[in-house]
């Protein structure tokens, strides 16, 4: 059988993750990186399904993988997100803070940021950022009204505030 051409494959992939088979998903990045260990959607791809699987870890060499060949913004920002998520507080913050130097008012980026700054405890600072996300894009109220991160400050009259 001839072998299926990456851009099949990446149509196939997407496919599956548009109906919520990320594990089927994953074999066919695999196949992808198989014909081409560089390919960088393929890696991304490959990450974002290693991050919601809870296999931080895993998903950060991915990013790796793509920012040791470009520089990588989507990159970036996931690796700090599962940084986040192993509660490596510091690293997430820098990946942020390389992707605020390029985009500084990146409402996702600076979203995830006062996410991590309110875990790693500098809660008025973190609840002062989502302040300027939620003027930056209304839409976040709402994500961070039901954000479990949130959580903890949820009685706090700084972030009530913010959120009413």
């Amino acid at each position: 059988m001839m072998t299926e051409t990456i851009e099949s494959l990446l149509n196939s992939g997407q496919t599956l993750m548009n109906l919520g088979n990320p594990k089927d998903a994953l074999v066919i990045y695999d196949k992808i990186l198989a014909q081409d260990p560089k390919h960088i959607v393929a890696l991304l791809k490959k990450g974002h399904i290693l991050g919601q699987l809870a296999r931080y870890g895993d998903a950060i060499v991915q990013y790796d993988n793509v920012l040791s060949q470009e520089k990588n913004l989507l990159a970036l920002l996931n690796k700090g997100l599962a940084h986040h998520y192993l509660g490596q507080v510091d690293v997430a913050l820098d990946c942020y803070e390389q992707v605020l130097k390029e985009k500084p008012n990146n409402p996702t980026t600076l979203y995830n940021k006062a996410s991590s700054l309110i875990k790693s405890g500098k809660v008025l600072e973190g609840i002062e950022i989502l302040s300027k996300v939620i003027e930056l894009d209304f839409s976040f109220k709402d994500k961070a009204k039901f954000d479990i991160e949130f959580e903890g400050i949820r009685k706090l009259n700084e972030f009530k505030k913010i959120i009413s």
